[in-house]
């Protein structure tokens, strides 16, 4: 057992991620807490999280779980991983519900692409982890629910069992895929924050918040339209996620923006029917989120 979880990580730090000791049979780190902390050893110059500790170091790997059978953590962010938690349905949740698999399907057909071929690992639950490793310069956040329900995602703050540990609800099992995979785009446009760019001054007149509407609606329509080809669709995405809280807020009509950004779409290359479907569900999801006022924006 120890020697298996001992090569888990090994295996695990060999690809360049990296890993730290979690509580045997469960999910939770098994270094010490803040108020815990000695101020001594990796902590002398202050506390040091999970996040912080977390090696590639093979002597240091075999040093902490020479100690015990420890199930093994890997902290996405310092590995440079985006991991996709599929999630699975609760006992109590209504029957039909879509589950993470389901609704990371339905996400892929609305994108019009194909399910990511990546390194793949089974969940002590029946759930599925998706492993990416994110874009160079970029550094995305975990987040939860934001790709859909029973979806969240693990990236800077975060952290996934790796395969080859164990829990009493069952083993964390590798699937498919032998290397992480770059992270697609049209997931990082969804996942990235929208440019702060296009946001509107926390107090602003409404003369002053729709000229500023006017200005970055011309700017959004201007980057799609000199969009190259790989990145098209990203930053049509993008460009009506930054304009939909105009809508919300009332300083742009939808349809000018549908209109501006369908020309724009068109223009550098992307069929009506492709802007459509990408315009309908960002602008959707930018004016569900930013139904509040501009004040607390």
């Amino acid at each position: 057992m120890s020697a298996d979880l001992l090569n888990a990580a090994l295996a695990a730090a060999a690809r360049g991620w990296h890993v730290f000791p979690l509580r045997p049979g469960v999910k939770f780190p098994a270094l010490h807490g803040e108020r815990t902390c000695t101020r001594t050893g990796p902590c002398e110059s202050g506390h040091r999280k999970w996040e912080q500790r977390a090696t590639t170091d093979p002597d240091r790997i075999r040093t902490t779980w020479s100690h015990g059978p420890f199930n093994v953590g890997i902290a996405t962010g310092p590995s440079g991983l985006l991991v996709v938690d599929l999630d699975t349905l609760k006992p109590e949740e209504p029957k039909g519900t879509p589950d993470g698999a389901t609704s990371f399907a339905a996400l892929c057909e609305r994108a019009r692409e194909a399910a990511p071929d990546t390194y793949r690992v089974r969940t002590a639950r029946g759930g599925e982890h998706l492993y990416f490793t994110q874009p160079p310069g970029v550094r995305l956040n975990s987040t939860k629910g934001r790709l859909a329900p029973k979806i969240d995602t693990r990236g800077w703050g975060g952290y996934v069992v790796a395969a080859g540990s164990t829990t009493p609800k069952g083993a964390y099992e590798p699937l498919c895929g032998p290397e992480a995979a770059s992270l697609p785009s049209w997931l990082q446009s969804i996942l990235q924050p929208a440019p702060k760019a296009a946001t509107a001054p926390p107090v602003a007149v409404a003369g002053q918040s729709r000229r500023y509407a006017d200005i970055a609606l011309a700017t959004e329509t201007r980057n799609v339209t000199v969009a190259q080809v790989g990145e098209r669709e990203a930053k049509l995405f993008r460009a009506a996620r930054a304009l939909g809280r105009f809508v919300a807020w009332g300083d742009l009509p939808r349809h000018v923006v549908e209109q501006a950004l369908q020309t724009g779409g068109e223009a550098a290359g992307l069929s009506a029917s492709e802007c459509r479907s990408t315009l309908r569900s960002a602008l959707d999801w930018s004016i569900a989120h930013n139904q509040r006022s501009r004040q607390t924006a």
